[in-house]
């Protein structure tokens, strides 16, 4: 059974950072892609950060230079660093991964930044 249970969230001021951490389980972590997104209210969920099972990340472009996404497959953890936060990323955030087909996600986490 996979599961993806993500922590980190928080309210912090504009310009502030926080650090989102998800642990996998039920899976070969090591390689599987992972991906972070993010959903508002009313809003359809949004890919912010993928990483590869090289390492290799791609951002949606808001977050570009923002927002840093790692890996750590000793720990079956992904993270998403965010720096220089705006109001605008308020919102629930979701580790995911695929296998086989199927999507999993977490729980999902609350961000919310204040101005």
């Amino acid at each position: 059974q996979v599961r993806l249970v993500e922590s980190g969230g928080g309210l912090v001021q504009a310009g502030g950072s926080l650090r989102l951490s998800c642990v996998a389980s039920g899976i070969n972590f090591k390689i599987h892609p992972m991906r972070w997104y993010r959903q508002v209210p009313g809003e359809a969920r949004e890919l912010v950060a993928s990483i590869t099972s090289g390492g290799s990340t791609n951002y949606t472009d808001p977050v570009k230079g923002r927002f840093t996404i790692s890996r750590n497959n000793a720990w079956n953890r992904v993270y998403l660093q965010m720096n220089s936060l705006k109001p605008e990323d308020t919102a629930v955030y979701y580790c995911n991964t695929a296998r086989a087909g199927s999507m999993f996600w977490g729980q999902g986490t609350q961000v919310t930044v204040s101005s």
